[in-house]
């Protein structure tokens, strides 16, 4: 083995970290790497090497190419300091690794020629093996995983803190047509992704008490003595950019009982008592998400919050510590980004580590606080905007709460100088809400301690400041701003559709993953009919891969020639998967009636998982799949109309799933989705969009024109104006196409005659309809019949998905981790450079 250390037992120099054996990029050399993990670090014989074996040892031989990268890095910041983003979220929904690094690195194809010689013919069946990491839930964690992807590829140094949830949320089955949650065992198997740093553990106290005293200098100062302590060690993912050598980290930690065994418990008898603090503290680390509908539950997810937030500060305090930077300069090396409230603890756990820790006087360990926290709003649902009851909050973090209290006076001071004697506007800006049960709004001390907010869409910024916080918009508007998400075109498009890849690569240039809005050329292709008929093909097998999934699946065929209509995503009554349902129901009727003339005959597919503890969205899961009982035995529905529901949705399926959709749906109520995500994966894939004018909808209509974009329902202004005197039976009353789809569910149609089972869901439609399903019913049926009435012109509406796919590059997370980079972060890109050649010709 050729050694990369200097003569005499010496370091090596800075980027120098070229190994072949370790590095090389060949299809030898990833064969060589395959062969010795397979030996030294899985202690197999190839000839007994199986499929999950083999998937361990690639990972392994591919992950040492991205920590040749991510060591040269740190040699990068050592030489030359430069400020870092710190990317603090409870959730990283990343994916499989081992595909979407081996198009980083540009070596798909060496790979797949490696495994040949196990007899591996289709790279696929290996990385089919990896199981989706438990990190996250929905689109949050997606985005933090697309944003942390997009920095290393634009060579910002970044750094993702979050926790290693050892089951995730959870893994859905559908039984009888409801929704069942099994443990998420996704480390079963082992995960070649990280590497444990046990070195590196910080300490997290919670409960206890304070004391006050006077230091020799006679300064007041606070100790907290908590009342138990939990270990956190950081397990680091590396997180390789597209194409570049840049390699940043994704530091996720693990909670650990600071003692785990205890011997004189355990040698008077009590077993169990012995092992008591490592289970508790454990606990910490196991699911995302617990549920809150519980005293215990809420009190698990507020120690989650405090346990990553608290160790990722101490690492970057650590990180100055080492280097021999003051802390004073902080801000100057740190760029902290909460991603929502989950991590809003931050601003308080911050001004403890500088007050108690390093002795900091309040103002300056204030300027630091803010100076380097910044807070991204993603929701203007109330019941998202989290609030900690004082007495729970107070029990676990109590110098924490002396701390926001010291806050919030400090802060109330400056709005009575600007509005004296208004206590209405004293009582809606105050960290504490004082109404009712007095709890502390994590979003209000998020705002007050950062030194931007942003809200994610255009009109969800705007709503931000109008409605949600329009009295701190007043006091301070230049903290407020609008960064729109964006996705990595990377995973969603080339990793995804590699058909569509091929095309591009064709037609554009090879390099356009790097240059998103490269795609825009693609319009220059509308009329060429070679071009267009290879667009055609790409969707038509991106379809035909689905199909056959959903026929392994669910023992269903369905038709790629229908019209693929597919609402993936979190089950919640504002995103309307029950107005859906309800249309599905509405063309039913018809085909039935027969009126069917001039409906596209369509495949309309459902995905997405309701929070265990979310009775209503788990009630519409189970109406859907009512309906597709029905709809799919139906010989009349034969070559018409199938409907099915996708269980466990993931990263994993919806790179099946975004490829093959024609039709996006997008159909929250208005100003209720902040952005979303999964509409702008579509749109990159060719997928058209019906939806209202909410979250991101909205740019997406800007970007591909009114002609491309099928509008219906009420806007935000409507939707207000409506809300007060809004009667929903009187809809019904007035359309009787709706009255027969509500007569059909009440008569047990669609739950085996039992008319009682969706009663709740058709109770509330018809009683208060809290997210306005019926009055943009009729509305998103016409915008329906425009969408089969193009599908009828095939050539029209395949240029209809190319503007698409061309006007996407905007919604790239390229371009708005730029825009964070420059207005909120002030960080600059930090190339590193390595020896050799660091990427196939």
């Amino acid at each position: 083995m050729t050694s990369t250390l200097a003569p005499v037992m010496g370091l090596p120099e800075p980027g120098t970290y070229a190994d072949p054996q370790r590095n090389g990029l060949a299809a030898q050399d990833l064969l060589d790497g395959l062969i010795e993990h397979l030996f030294y670090s899985l202690g197999r014989r190839v000839q007994e090497a199986d499929r999950h074996d083999l998937y361990m040892a690639l990972s392994y031989a591919v992950r040492d190419r991205l920590m040749t990268r991510y060591l040269a890095g740190l040699d990068a910041i050592l030489a030359s300091p430069t400020r870092v983003v710190a990317y603090l979220s409870a959730e990283f929904l990343i994916g499989p690794q081992l595909g979407n690094n081996l198009l980083m690195l540009g070596i798909q194809k060496e790979a797949a020629e490696a495994l040949r010689p196990f007899g591996i013919n289709d790279i696929e069946e290996i990385l089919d093996v990896e199981e989706e990491p438990g990190l996250g839930n929905g689109g949050l964690g997606r985005l933090a995983a697309c944003f942390l992807e997009s920095l290393a590829s634009l060579e910002i140094p970044a750094t993702g803190y979050g926790i290693r949830y050892e089951f995730g949320i959870f893994d859905q089955l559908i039984r009888d047509g409801w929704q069942v949650e099994i443990t998420d065992k996704w480390l079963k198997g082992g995960w070649p992704w990280e590497i444990v740093q046990p070195e590196k553990a910080c300490v997290v106290g919670f409960g206890g008490h304070t004391e006050s005293h006077r230091d020799d200098h006679g300064t007041y100062r606070v100790r907290w003595i908590p009342a138990e302590h939990a270990l956190g060690i950081p397990h680091d993912v590396p997180v390789l950019g597209y194409r570049v050598n840049t390699c940043n980290r994704l530091r996720l930690w693990r909670a650990e009982a600071c003692e785990s065994f205890d011997f004189q418990t355990f040698n008077s008898g009590d077993f169990y008592g012995a092992v008591e603090r490592k289970v508790g503290s454990e606990t910490l680390s196991k699911v995302l998400y617990p549920n809150d509908g519980t005293d215990a539950g809420r009190r698990l997810r507020l120690m989650q919050q405090h346990f990553f937030v608290s160790c990722s500060l101490q690492d970057m305090i650590r990180s100055l510590d080492a280097r021999g930077i003051p802390i004073e300069d902080f801000p100057a090396h740190w760029a902290v980004q909460l991603n929502d409230t989950h991590p809003s603890i931050a601003v308080a756990e911050l001004m403890r580590l500088l007050l108690d820790d390093k002795h900091l006087d309040w103002e300056a360990a204030w300027a630091i606080t803010t100076a380097c926290l910044s807070y991204t709003n993603h929701t203007l649902l109330p019941e998202a905007l989290e609030k900690w009851g004082l007495d729970l909050f107070g029990s676990l973090l109590p110098r924490h709460l002396e701390l926001i209290f010291e806050i919030n006076h400090r802060f109330l001071q400056q709005v009575r100088l600007k509005h004296p004697a208004n206590d209405a506007v004293l009582g809606r800006l105050s960290i504490i809400d004082e109404s009712g049960h007095k709890a502390i709004r994590m979003a209000h001390l998020a705002t007050v301690g950062s030194h931007h907010v942003n809200g994610v869409a255009a009109l969800h910024s705007a709503l931000v400041k109008q409605e949600l916080f329009p009295e701190f918009a007043a006091l301070w508007p230049g903290k407020f701003t609008n960064v729109t998400n964006g996705v990595t075109p990377r995973r969603w498009l080339a990793l995804a559709n590699p058909a569509l890849h091929a095309l591009l690569c064709d037609s554009i240039g090879d390099d356009w993953p790097a240059r998103p809005q490269a795609l825009r050329r693609l319009e220059d292709f509308q009329r060429d009919g070679s071009f267009m008929e290879r667009w055609a093909q790409c969707k038509l097998a991106a379809k035909q891969r689905l199909a056959g999934y959903i026929h392994r699946q669910l023992a269903l065929s369905v038709d790629p020639e229908s019209l693929f209509d597919v609402q993936v995503k979190r089950i919640h009554e504002y995103k309307r998967q029950h107005l859906n349902a309800l249309q599905v129901i509405a063309q039913y009727l018809r085909i039935k009636n027969g009126l069917a003339d001039g409906m596209a005959p369509r495949t309309v597919i459902f995905g997405g998982k309701a929070a265990p503890g979310y009775a209503m969205a788990k009630l519409i899961i189970r109406f859907i799949n009512g309906i597709a009982d029905v709809v799919n035995a139906d010989p009349d529905m034969d070559g018409r109309l199938r409907v099915i529901f996708l269980a466990d949705y993931n990263v994993k399926l919806g790179e099946r799933v975004y490829p093959a959709a024609d039709l996006s749906e997008q159909i929250s109520t208005a100003g209720l989705e902040a952005s979303g995500t999964g509409n702008m994966k579509f749109m990159m894939n060719g997928a058209l969009t019906i939806g209202t004018l909410d979250g991101a909808n909205v740019e997406i209509r800007e970007q591909v024109g009114d002609d491309n974009f099928f509008l219906f329902g009420r806007t935000t202004e409507e939707i207000a104006q409506l809300r007060g005197h809004y009667r929903p039976w009187e809809w019904i009353a007035a359309d009787p196409l709706l009255a027969e789809v509500f007569d059909l569910i009440g008569r047990g149609h669609f739950s085996q005659g039992d008319t009682e089972r969706f009663r709740p869901l058709t109770d509330q439609l018809q009683g208060s309809d809290p997210f306005f399903v019926l009055a943009d019913f009729a509305s998103y049926l016409q915008a329906q019949a425009s969408v089969s009435a193009t599908w009828a012109d095939r050539s029209r509406w395949n240029l209809m998905a190319l503007l698409n796919t061309a006007r996407s590059g905007f919604f790239s997370s390229d371009r708005a981790i730029g825009e964070y980079a420059e207005r909120i972060w002030d960080v600059k890109p930090s190339p590193v450079a390595m020896a050799g050649r660091p990427f196939p010709n």
